[in-house]
This record gives C-alpha cells, sequence and structure tokens, in this order.
C-alpha cells in the first residue's frame, strides 16, 4: 500500500456509517484523504459485502489505504460468526500459557495468524490488537478478560506472540491502551478514569509495554494518572506522551489516539483532535460508535478531519512502516493451522 507522488495525506483515520459507502463519505475520503479507515461492526455483514466495502473506499480515495479493525477475539471482534470464525478472549490464552508455557505462546501466535488470515483475505490489513493492559482486582471490567494476565512478563510474552502472527499474515498490529488501562475503575467511553495508583506501581504496566516497544502502533489510553499529570487523559497529555510513553516506555511507533468519540475526553470533536496531536499523537482515530444516524457520524467524520494536520515528519515515517507490512505475507498451510488450534481450544465453536 503506497500513496502516490505528491498526495496529501491527513493523519487521522475515519469510519463508515454502515455496510456500504455513501456518496457523502465517499466525497469526504476523496476531499480530506484520511491515512487510514476503520471499519466497525456496523460495516461488517458478509465477506462479499466486506470486500466490495473496502474497493469503494479505495475507490473514493483514489489509493489503497491501511484499513483498520478492532478484531482482539472473545467480546471485541467486529467480525462476529456465523459469518466469521470465533476467537478466544485474552484470558484463554493467559490460562493456557499458565498451564503450558510453550503451549500458550504457539497458541497466541497461531490464532493470530488465522485472524490475520481473515483479515488479509478481506483487505484489511491493521488489527487494533492485542491488548497489553494489566488488569488489577477491582478495576472495571472494560478491559478484564481482554487482557492476556497479569503480570508484565507473561502479558509481553503473549501480546509479543500475538504480534508475530498478525505480522506473518500481513496485518500490522496495534498494542493498546498504552500506558496502561488495567487500574481504571472506570468505563473511558463514559466518562474520564483516573488512576491514583504512584510511580512504583505504574512501573510493571509500564513495563508490559516496553517489553514490546517494536510494535508497529500503539493506541494511547484516555485515562488520567495523578502521578504524572492529574486530570488530563494520557491522550492529551504532553508528559504523558513525551516523558511516560516515548522515553520511558521506548514507544517509537506510530502512536493513534483511541477513539475522540469517547466520554473521557472534554471540549468538541475539533479541540480534542487539536489537543492530541499537540501532546504528540501521531494520528487521530474516530469511530463514532455511539451513533447510527450516517448524517451525525458524517457531520463527526468531517469535524475531525479538519482538526487533523497533513501527515509529515516522523509521524509519516511511522505510518510507511506500518504500511509496509500488509506486502509481507509468510506462506501458511491454513488446514493444518486450524486443525491445530482447535487442538488448543476443542471448546472453540469456529470454523476453517
Amino acid at each position: 500500500m503506497h500513496r502516490g507522488d505528491g498526495l496529501v495525506v491527513k493523519a487521522c483515520i475515519l469510519s463508515v456509517s454502515g455496510p456500504t459507502l455513501t456518496a457523502a463519505e465517499a466525497r469526504l475520503f476523496a476531499t480530506q484523504q484520511p491515512w487510514g479507515v476503520i471499519l466497525m461492526g456496523r460495516s461488517c455483514v458478509s465477506r462479499q459485502q466486506v470486500r466490495t466495502l473496502v474497493d469503494d473506499i479505495w475507490q473514493a480515495l483514489g489509493r489503497p489505504c491501511l484499513i483498520f479493525i478492532d478484531q482482539e477475539g472473545g467480546r471485541v471482534a467486529r467480525l462476529k460468526a456465523p459469518e466469521w470464525p470465533l476467537f478466544p478472549r485474552g484470558r484463554d490464552y493467559a490460562d493456557l500459557h499458565a498451564r503450558d508455557a510453550e503451549k500458550g505462546l504457539s497458541a497466541a501466535w497461531l490464532g493470530h495468524r488465522l485472524i490475520a488470515a481473515e483479515l488479509s483475505s478481506l483487505s484489511i490489513h491493521a488489527d487494533c490488537a492485542p491488548v497489553v493492559d494489566l488488569p488489577v482486582a477491582g478495576a472495571h471490567d472494560v478491559i478484564g478478560d481482554r487482557a492476556f494476565g497479569t503480570d508484565p512478563e507473561s502479558v509481553a510474552a503473549l501480546a509479543g506472540a500475538a504480534l508475530k502472527g498478525l505480522a506473518a499474515g500481513g496485518v500490522a498490529g496495534v498494542i493498546k491502551h498504552i500506558p496502561g488501562h488495567g487500574r481504571s475503575m472506570a468505563d473511558s467511553h463514559m466518562e474520564l478514569p483516573r488512576v491514583t495508583a504512584g510511580d512504583n506501581e505504574l512501573a510493571s504496566d509500564f513495563d508490559a509495554f516496553a517489553r514490546l516497544a517494536d510494535a508497529p502502533m500503539a493506541m494511547t489510553a484516555h485515562i488520567s494518572y495523578d502521578a504524572f499529570d492529574a486530570n488530563v487523559p494520557a491522550t492529551l497529555s504532553k508528559i504523558m506522551i513525551q516523558d511516560v510513553i516515548r522515553q520511558r516506555i521506548g514507544f517509537d511507533g506510530l502512536l493513534m489516539t483511541d477513539d475522540l468519540g469517547m466520554k473521557a475526553l472534554g471540549g468538541s470533536l475539533g479541540e480534542r483532535g487539536h489537543a492530541a496531536i499537540a501532546a504528540g499523537c501521531d494520528v487521530l482515530l474516530h469511530c463514532s460508535g455511539f451513533l447510527s444516524d450516517p448524517d451525525a457520524i458524517l457531520a463527526e467524520m468531517t469535524e475531525v478531519a479538519a482538526a487533523a494536520p497533513i501527515l509529515s515528519g516522523r509521524a509519516l515515517e511511522r505510518a510507511e512502516r506500518a504500511e509496509a507490512m500488509s506486502t509481507r505475507q509468510e506462506e501458511f498451510d491454513l488446514v493444518e493451522g486450524w486443525q491445530t488450534f482447535k487442538s488448543y481450544f476443542p471448546q472453540m465453536a469456529g470454523a476453517a
């Protein structure tokens, strides 16, 4: 996936309102040129429909952009059964890893290699997975069973295997939610969670992400951390992005926001977008996950696109690194892969 020479691309990832691209959305994409497009569940009905939608998006843009999706497995899966296979939760891999570390790592790689096969067949080459958060006792279950466990070493090992499985299938992974969402006592979709843990406690959260600092992309947490920048979401905090994420954790890949429409962030969508870029985010993400009216979704996408700067400099270099992964797909025996994977999770209802 490469942009044409001289084409200006904006630092945002937008979405569409349904299973087909409307004429107004096509005009928005043509004029604003978002770097990527994310497909929500409302846009995923059947394999042929998704392929047609991606073709229409690329036709509107005049280029093949990176298509994103949230396909973690478990409860966060935009491609749903029975049209698509079910995949295990992060906790299922963690449980297997606890019983047999080698099998757990093999399953995490294989499960995400199989997810990559599904995505690549639809021309989707970016997955907002894996979750690298470390949930603590009493935290909100917004992370919960999506996590690969609670200790940084095993979580990073399983998430690293997942990233490699995706990459082997030509899909760039997005680690999330940096610098750590596991201590949140609230759902950032609805309000701004405040983490009161001190530096010593947060060190383990940061450690899990530091072990994966070479990941191609990461998604920020809409959470404030009292120990560093109280009452300011990490997504909008220069301290959290520049001092913690870039320097202390050492992440140098593409940093994208979580959905700008989530209620943890104050102000208008435009204000959120400008603040996130000023804080150090490379790319804005907007999904309109709370809306269903196409006109309202289009209005939000237009506002975010207007706030997004031209993708350039280090942000562009990081974006191109992620794009390049879409062209690298290793040979893989799909039938044998499914047979082995089902031996790890015989209760799984998925089908090859």
